[in-house]
């Protein structure tokens, strides 16, 4: 990476400055909906909802290099098209779930809204994956390299505020780096755009038209649903208000909370079981739900019981195009990652055969597709598993590893020393369950985080998340739609683990590409 990184960026910031700085920053994110609703300890008795704080976010834009940002981007709709083919084969999500069901009530139980439709049929050929694959800068003595960290299939948020976020911060090179005493390094900032909002927004507008008019003779709609006292509701937003102002004709689209799902929510009595939404507001206006794109139901906590779970298999059964649909999540599963990263053991050199199960071994894409992918391990009782269980439960070669379950939402991952404590917990024969994967080792960087009004100055670790979306039929395998949708960069000091923005761990950030 050039100079920039070399100790002179960010630009060091006399106390009054910061203040300003930290007052401009503070205005524009209220002003422009780079928020978040406060947590419970500051809302204190918001009975009303009317309270909004900045989203956490960094000062300055974080250097990235440029040849791993195009190339993240570049291979996206490749990404896109192998989690479409993945999630129309059934045969291989079924040896995935029954690999980690056993010791994951949760998968287990998704796999089961599948075979409850599948037994009565599905209506809909239509899926709609709104992805984000996330990745790590790993620099070893010879190069800068993208690698995985996780790739994610439902719920992939921060696209509303990503786009605000680079507005920020061209706002800030534009008026206010000039500014500063020492503002050379933060001079010629090479800041890429980013629509990621509007980019999502084009993926559920092709569902959208895709679904095409009534047949009941009902308006149509979009249904995001959305988790009871949702803090990121600005993010939501902003795809919302995207959405609404695409295209010629008009979108409507309504949030409705995934435990209310029985409550406004019925099908109706005919073979290809249309999604009836009735609004709460006005009874009288019932409209057909197109699309339905799930910013809730992606973990246990948002299934606390049974009929939770019949909500979900509601949706699954319509007519609505699904974003996701059950197996399309399922195909987000850690070790559906990991299987197609693992070689084989008779030829560690060889592409790994889950991989050219869907993809062409010697095609340039998948070979670039193969370079993202990092160590990773099973924890089942093969040879290769056996010998992850033995780097995991190594007090000394652990440190080089993180643990991860099958779940979405940040907070979930086991790291270093505390792997071995919780396998400790765990029946051996649910070690399954899990994957081990090498940690990736990003360049030292620095920064300035502006987190609940108080600034942290420190080393940082930047994630970059590329947003894909891609529109495809179930029955045919043709592909409708398959679009890059922008980006994000989450950014977290480097003594944290987790990354998650709204697990409360990382925070908005945008690149400055070097």
């Amino acid at each position: 990476m050039s100079s920039i990184t070399q100790g002179s960026y960010p630009p060091l910031l006399q106390d009054a400055e910061k203040e300003r700085l930290v007052q401009v920053v503070k205005d524009w994110t209220v002003a422009h909906g780079l928020t978040v609703r406060p947590p419970p300890a500051i809302a204190g008795n918001d009975t009303e909802g009317i309270l909004a704080t900045s989203a956490p976010v960094t000062l300055f834009p974080s250097p990235f290099p440029k040849s791993c940002f195009e190339e993240a981007k570049a291979i996206q709709t490749t990404y896109n098209e192998l989690y479409a083919l993945i999630s129309q084969d059934e045969e291989f999500l079924t040896e995935m779930v029954k690999e980690v069901a056993g010791g994951d009530e949760f998968i287990a139980n998704l796999w089961n809204v599948h075979l409850r439709v599948k037994k009565e049929g599905y209506v809909q050929n239509l899926a709609l994956g709104l992805f984000r694959s996330d990745y790590m800068v790993h620099q070893d003595d010879a190069s800068l390299q993208i690698k995985q960290v996780e790739f994610n299939t439902i719920a992939s948020s921060f696209g509303g505020l990503s786009t605000q976020t680079s507005l920020l911060h061209k706002h800030l090179a534009q008026h206010e780096y000039p500014l500063l005493s020492s503002s050379s390094s933060a001079s010629n900032l090479d800041l890429p755009s980013n629509d990621s909002a509007a980019g999502l927004a084009a993926g559920l507008r092709a569902a959208f038209d895709a679904y095409g008019p009534s047949t009941l003779g009902h308006p149509t709609c979009v249904l995001f649903l959305t988790q009871t006292g949702e803090r990121n509701v600005f993010d939501q937003r902003h795809l919302e208000y995207a959405l609404t102002s695409s295209g010629p004709n008009k979108v409507p689209v309504f949030r409705l909370p995934f435990s209310d799902i029985l409550t406004h929510t019925t099908l109706a009595s005919t073979p290809t079981r249309q999604l009836l939404y009735t609004l709460p507001s006005n009874p009288s206006l019932v409209f057909e739900v197109a699309v339905v794109y799930l910013r809730a139901g992606y973990g246990p906590g948002d299934y606390p019981d049974q009929e939770a779970w019949e909500a979900r298999y509601q949706i699954e059964r319509s007519n609505a195009v699904c974003c996701p649909t059950v197996l399309t999540q399922l195909a987000g599963m850690k070790k559906v990652q990991q299987v197609l990263a693992t070689p084989e053991e008779s030829n560690s050199n060889s592409v790994p055969s889950a991989l050219a199960k869907f993809m062409p071994p010697t095609a340039e894409k998948t070979q670039r597709l193969l370079k993202t992918f990092t160590n990773i391990y099973p924890l089942d009782t093969s040879s290769s598993g056996l010998h992850a269980r033995s780097l995991a439960t190594s007090p000394t070669q652990c440190q080089k590893y993180v643990m991860k379950p099958q779940r979405e939402g940040g907070g979930n991952n086991f790291y270093r020393s505390a792997i071995p404590e919780q396998l400790a917990k765990i029946p051996e024969e649910h070690w399954n369950s899990f994957i081990l994967m090498e940690i990736i080792e990003p360049p030292a960087l620095a920064n300035s985080i502006l987190r609940n009004g108080k600034v942290e100055v420190g080393g940082v670790i930047c994630e970059l998340g590329v947003y894909g979306t891609c529109l495809w039929d179930q029955s045919s395998g043709e592909i409708k739609f398959n679009e890059e949708a922008g980006y994000l960069l989450r950014t977290k000091g480097d003594k944290s683990e987790e990354g998650g923005v709204a697990a409360g761990y990382g925070c908005m950030d945008s690149v400055t590409l070097v």
